[in-house]
């Protein structure tokens, strides 16, 4: 008689829908997993939870673990900086509060956005912006697909290059809350903060030393070592660091939309030797050996 084994784990902790900005509508998105080889899955839309509920639905009929999660946007000295919260309760009156806020947040941004861009003379940005958006609030790359569209622009690197991308019309920084409070809401919903992406906010290895041991003082866990399109010794130092500040250790691809290779749902280089793995913290821990 032949035992079938155990697959191992393929997790991924980060990644988007439409519901933010991502591409895929959430049961699109959790398929897609599926087929990658993923078996445990986040979805970080950026400060929604709007679409977890349709992803585990989807998650349940194809046997994949379905962690809560979110992306949620705060400020440290200035600097706007991810964080992504996982294994949360996202029912509790507090965070469902804290969403709220941030929700109102990202709807000014949005209108903002639309009033820096009236001069491209496109009729009712805003509103195909949001249809793109599946009718909740349109982030840049909606508003870059509305160019696009329209007709202002060739593609989204050219909307980006152009009008939206770092300093140009439609950057627009939102206002959001300070990191001890955004790490305090998913703490407070039970839940464990991560800092994003380190290396994408082009700090020097100082100052992301400071952030991270700022962020370890107002109660976060963990710090994303692995990430899709990461180079070996970019690896290697957010390992040290996730050593040194005594972190736990998360991965994700941060997809977005399919056709980028060097970002793809469950392609994530392993995290080095020696590491404490976040997943291994959750309310139901995570054996990597097999799911």
């Amino acid at each position: 008689m032949t035992i079938l084994q155990a697959r191992p784990a393929c997790i991924d902790l980060h990644c988007h829908s439409r519901i933010s900005d991502g591409a895929l509508t959430p049961r699109e998105l959790v398929l897609r997993a599926e087929a990658k080889g993923v078996t445990h899955l986040a979805l970080t839309d950026h400060d929604t939870v709007g679409g977890v509920q349709a992803a585990r639905v989807v998650a349940d009929e194809v046997g994949i673990t379905l962690i809560t999660g979110i992306e949620l946007s705060c400020v440290w000295k200035s600097q706007t900086i991810h964080i992504v919260g996982l294994d949360f309760d996202p029912d509790r009156p507090e965070f469902a509060a804290a969403m709220t806020d941030q929700h109102n947040n990202r709807w000014r941004r949005a209108r903002t956005i639309a009033e820096r861009l009236e001069k491209l003379r496109v009729d009712d940005l805003l509103g195909k912006a949001t249809a793109l958006a599946d009718d909740d609030v349109p982030g840049r790359p909606h508003f870059a697909k509305a160019l696009v569209e329209a007709g202002v622009v060739k593609d989204m690197n050219q909307a980006f290059k152009r009008y939206l991308g770092a300093g140009k019309p439609g950057d627009v920084k939102a206002f959001w809350p300070e990191l001890e409070t955004v790490v305090g809401w998913i703490h407070q919903a039970g839940g464990l903060a991560v800092i994003a992406h380190p290396r994408k906010y082009k700090m020097t290895a100082t100052k992301l030393r400071s952030l991270v041991s700022d962020f370890g003082r107002c109660g976060g866990r963990g710090l994303e070592v692995s990430t899709s399109g990461q180079s070996s010794g970019d690896l290697g130092f957010l390992a040290e660091l996730c050593r040194r500040e005594k972190m736990l250790a998360s991965q994700g691809s941060d997809f977005h939309f399919p056709g980028a290779a060097w970002c793809e749902l469950g392609v994530i280089p392993a995290l080095p030797e020696g590491l404490n793995p976040i997943w291994q913290h959750f309310r139901t821990p995570v054996d990597q050996a097999g799911a």
